[in-house]
C-alpha cells in the first residue's frame, strides 16, 4: 500500500511540473513567480472579475474595490472560506506585481529615451 501511495504521490508531482512547464511556454512574459502562488494573470483577473492590464495598466482601484468586497465576504469569522480569501489576495497580488513591473519596464525605456542626466554639485 506505501509503494502505491508513493507511486500516486510520484505521478501527480511530475504532472504538476509538466503542467507549470507547458504554460511557462505558453506564456514567457509571465511572472516568474507562478510556482509561487498558482496563479496566471487570466486566472488571477477572473478571480477579481476585472480587465486584464491594457499595455501594463490596469484600473487599481476598480481592482483594490472588488479585492476588499471579495475579502470581507469571504471572512471566515463571518462564515467564509480561508482558501477563497487567500485566492482572492493572491489574484490581487499577482496583478499588482504585473502592472509594477510594466511600470518598472516604462521608466526604464523613458529613463533610456532621455538620457542619463546626472546632478551636478559644486563646492563653493
Amino acid at each position: 500500500m506505501l509503494g502505491r501511495a508513493f507511486t500516486e504521490a510520484y505521478k501527480q508531482a511530475s504532472a504538476s511540473s509538466q503542467y507549470q512547464k507547458a504554460q511557462a511556454k505558453a506564456n514567457p512574459n509571465g511572472s516568474s513567480s507562478f510556482g509561487a502562488n498558482g496563479l496566471t494573470l487570466e486566472e488571477a483577473c477572473k478571480i477579481l472579475n476585472v480587465k486584464p492590464p491594457q499595455g501594463g495598466k490596469a484600473n487599481m482601484e476598480d481592482v483594490m474595490e472588488r479585492f476588499k468586497k471579495l475579502f470581507d465576504v469571504n471572512d471566515p469569522k463571518k462564515g467564509g472560506s480561508f482558501y477563497l480569501q487567500s485566492k482572492v489576495l493572491r489574484a490581487r497580488e499577482r496583478i499588482e506585481s504585473e502592472v509594477r513591473k510594466a511600470e518598472e519596464t516604462a521608466s526604464r525605456e523613458a529613463e533610456l529615451q532621455e538620457g542619463w542626466k546626472p546632478k551636478v554639485f559644486k563646492d563653493r
